[in-house]
């Protein structure tokens, strides 16, 4: 008699698992199907007329990437959860010198980010990349993937964007420049009054007092973030630490109140750590912070001993990479460190928005969660909750958006002709030079994938500076200790101090495997599931070993393989420059040449020690952006992190029987043809 009843709880368990994959699915799709369709033929660009630097773009032409310009404009403008200032404040902030609007499009671009009109998407003319998001009911000013991902090169007045192109935007100039500007809010009572009269007409806020409160949290925020990430090498135009800066911003919401009373116990004195940490409990959240900072901020150089107790030197700038073929890439990052299979994307993604400013809520909680498991923390009484903005769904849209992207191929129509006699030279070079590290790949095939050759330190050369950094540094580990983290070769515990790769990639798990909190109870674990499903089985990528010459990782040393840095496919590479991971080459031509000439050869051609950067004017015969003959920012290559060596393939004497012999002038030639084919 009991059989049946049996059968009938299977047969409905076995319903529910159904309902469980079809409904996530349609309710996502039906919330999508909502979103505005923005076909803008212009894709909301700009044109400068002339800027800071001469450059000038009358017309703005987009190149064909395999995108229609609503796939820019979502690209452009969709939220990933970033909030970095409130919204209201963004649009009506003045720059700290004069009363313009700091969002106006001459400031804008000469940060070197790109100006934007209204378009139904961007209704308040937005700058490319820049969007209003909002976590638990407040409107933020964030940054979109596009804000460093999107570039634009500029020829006799035409200007070429690039989606998916390195951006030439100088981040760290910007943030400066916001930082100046909030303080010029804060300290000045006639701006202060301007400010909040502008702010309270917008309507967002319920009182004077509330604006004027915040005015002086988000200065705290940005001008102690400066202090935390000042770099002796500048980073200038096209390049930013952001290893550097995500770790930081993970290590400080790991933290949980013993270990930062240990650390202030050395830097302050008995009444200033009891006064720091008055009314705090052990789990600190991002308003404790917030309180902490003020108290323990009496001094910038109190904010300068945090730093050099709890944070590591954001000091190794690099280029912002291309994105086209980053979906079919096995490994991915300049020194391979994000593996693209699985839950891979979304993780390097999530650690993206960490560097970008997301809202982050991670605490202790005594209740036990289905994430805390998938994420690796067991059947614990106690578990970390990564409670976050982060929007773990957009973040898994965009990747398959950029599954479609395209490199783009030379414009003969705007940049010349292409000699057809050198390609074919240049073709046999690259196959003999380069293709051992340079795989080619047709860039429009669905087949299409992307194996990273890493090449170990000593064998490539170049500066040495990020890959280094990715694993000598080791922060505290705070709310995750005692915790473990797999290393690949075996699990890594996160003891006291534990290294900052294993601490980022048990963060960024823990965020990917969380539901978004700030979406109501179906949506939330709707999306959360349907995120997990498509991330392991719709992921085409699957974990694989690592292919070329670096120092493999072993139990002992479970971050080796990251001292080295990858190789990838060169199609497209003519729109991407400055050259190396750090931009320390200026054009094609230039990275063919020595890094140094022989001091006995005066008239040899070698790299440019120092070079400018910032216009975004193209070199048509060497490859790469105008270096030369305008007021930029001066990249010195003899600084540590700036290095313009290694990579001399071809550009020296072989020195030993099977070395490749010194490329000549003509043959440099054919060589650099054949890269503006691809």
């Amino acid at each position: 008699m009991k059989f049946p009843k049996i059968k009938f709880k299977i047969w409905h368990g076995f319903l529910l698992l159904i309902l469980l994959f079809i409904i996530p699915p349609l309710i996502i799709t039906l919330s999508q199907s909502w979103e505005v369709s923005d076909s803008d033929p212009d894709r909301g660009a700009v044109p400068v007329k002339q800027d800071v630097f001469g450059d000038s773009a009358g017309k703005i032409v987009y190149l064909e990437q395999n995108w229609k310009p609503e796939q820019s404009l979502w690209f452009y403008t969709t939220t990933q959860g970033s909030n970095l200032l409130p919204y209201d404040f963004f649009l009506v902030l003045e720059q700290a010198d004069k009363p313009a609007l700091f969002r106006s499009d001459e400031n804008i671009n000469r940060f070197r980010y790109l100006p934007q009109k209204k378009t139904s998407s961007n209704p308040d003319a937005l700058p490319v990349g820049f969007v209003k998001d909002n976590y638990l009911g407040k409107n933020y000013m964030g940054f979109t993937c596009a804000a460093c991902h999107t570039g634009q090169i500029n020829f006799k007045g035409t200007g070429m964007r690039i989606d998916g192109g390195p951006a030439s935007a100088d981040m760290a100039g910007f943030l400066k420049g916001l930082t100046d500007a909030m303080v010029a809010v804060r300290d000045k009572p006639d701006v202060q009054k301007r400010f909040v009269q502008a702010v309270m007409q917008n309507g967002a806020y319920g009182s004077e007092a509330d604006v004027i409160a915040d005015i002086k949290t988000y200065t705290l925020r940005l001008t102690s973030y400066n202090i935390i990430n000042h770099s002796p090498v500048e980073y200038g135009y096209a390049r930013l630490d952001a290893f550097g800066r995500i770790y930081n911003r993970t290590l400080e919401h790991l933290l949980n109140r013993q270990q930062l009373k240990e650390v202030l116990d050395d830097i302050l004195t008995e009444d200033e750590v009891n006064t720091a940490l008055a009314g705090i409990g052990q789990d600190i959240s991002s308003a404790d912070r917030d309180k902490i900072m003020e108290r323990v901020a009496t001094s910038a150089q109190n904010i300068v001993k945090l730093r050099k107790e709890l944070f590591i030197k954001a000091d190794a700038p690099v280029s912002y990479p291309f994105l086209w073929d980053i979906a079919q890439h096995d490994y991915v990052q300049w020194n391979g460190l994000g593996a693209n299979g699985g839950l891979g994307p979304l993780g390097r993604n999530t650690g993206e928005v960490i560097g970008v400013f997301g809202s982050l809520d991670w605490h202790e909680s005594s209740r036990f969660s289905l994430t805390s498991l998938i994420s690796g923390q067991g059947w614990t009484k106690k578990v970390i909750e990564f409670d976050s903005s982060i929007n773990t769904q957009n973040l898994r849209r965009i990747e398959d958006q950029l599954t479609e992207l395209q490199s783009p191929q030379w414009p003969q129509e705007i940049l010349g002709k292409l000699d057809q006699t050198r390609i074919k030279r240049g073709d046999k070079l690259f196959a003999s030079y380069c293709a051992s590290c340079h795989a080619e790949i047709d860039r429009s095939s669905a087949q299409r994938r992307v194996v990273a050759h890493m090449s170990k330190l000593e064998e490539v050369g170049t500066d040495p500076t990020m890959a280094n950094n990715s694993i000598k540094y080791e922060g505290y580990s705070g709310i995750l200790r005692n915790q473990y983290v797999s290393a690949g070769v075996g699990n890594v515990l996160l003891d006291k101090k534990a290294p900052i790769a294993a601490l980022l990639t048990k963060a960024t798990l823990g965020v990917v495997t969380t539901p978004d909190a700030d979406k109501g109870f179906i949506r939330r674990w709707s999306e959360w599931l349907h995120n997990i499903i498509q991330a392991l089985f719709g992921n085409e990528i699957h974990d694989s070993n690592k292919h070329g010459n670096y120092n493999p990782d072993t139990t002992m040393t479970p971050y080796s393989s990251l001292q080295a840095y990858k190789g990838r496919s060169l199609n497209g590479i003519w729109a991407t420059g400055p050259y190396l991971h750090n931009g320390s080459v200026p054009t094609l031509y230039d990275l063919l040449l020595p890094a140094s000439c022989p001091a006995d050869q005066k008239d040899a051609e070698c790299r440019p020690e120092k070079f400018l950067v910032g216009s975004r004017e193209f070199d048509v015969e060497k490859v790469g952006l105008k270096s030369s003959g305008y007021e930029g920012f001066t990249f010195d290559t003899r600084l540590n992190g700036n290095r313009n060596t290694g990579h001399e393939y071809g550009t020296k004497a072989p020195k030993e029987a099977g070395d490749l012999p010194m490329l000549t002038k003509e043959q440099r030639l054919d060589l650099l043809e054949y890269l503006k084919a691809q």
